[in-house]
């Protein structure tokens, strides 16, 4: 018996390949699997707001991969490594360290050089990893991490409601997220950052 995933709107699909990294071979449902998928992210919640973090730790390969692991390596092989394939968003495979570097380049810059709002640059930063699209899933609920991290650990500042709402489920908030994604797609941030703090 395999893994038989349905797939939301704004979900990446997994290869067969990447569904075979699967740790736990009991999971057999989306339930299943987003249960121990969650009980992994609070064990890397915990972790990351127990220690104390400067920008230029957080905004590295190395940090933004580990914290990918922390949050899915119990549940999936590949946990914290780039992707193999290209997906149906995302740019090239062979892309991803440069541009992940890139994005990490600018970001200190933002920071050092207060180019935007706090809350601004922890949402650029959100989207624009997301758009990389470094791993084979779990990039929105890493991105919507890194956010919080950024803003609570590099700015002092509460972390993200997000909605107040699961946003791996269907549902209205998820609508209205995605909605605000596409519009981040575009160059508007307004609606996302408004979003972020409901």
């Amino acid at each position: 018996m395999g893994l038989n995933l349905d797939y939301i709107s704004g979900q990446t699909p997994l290869d067969e390949d990447e569904k075979e990294g699967l740790l736990i071979p009991t999971i057999a449902t989306r339930e299943e699997l987003d249960e121990f998928e969650q009980q992994n992210i609070e064990d890397a919640l915990q972790w990351v707001l127990g220690k104390t973090l400067k920008a230029e730790t957080i905004l590295t390969e190395k940090f933004i991969r580990s914290l990918h692991k922390r949050m899915f390596g119990h549940v999936w092989s590949w946990a914290g490594k780039y992707r193999k394939t290209n997906k149906n968003l995302g740019i090239d495979k062979w892309q991803i360290p440069f541009a992940l570097k890139a994005l990490c380049d600018d970001t200190l810059f933002w920071i050092q050089n207060e180019t935007f709002s706090p809350d601004q640059i922890a949402i650029q930063f959100k989207h624009k990893i997301v758009c990389i699209h470094c791993f084979p899933n779990g990039n929105g609920r890493h991105s919507r991490l890194m956010a919080d991290i950024i803003i609570n650990k590099i700015f002092n500042l509460p972390l993200f409601s997000w909605g107040a709402n699961n946003l791996t489920h269907q549902n209205d908030a998820r609508t209205h997220y995605l909605k605000a994604l596409k519009a981040a797609d575009r160059g508007h941030y307004e609606m996302l950052l408004k979003f972020v703090r409901s």
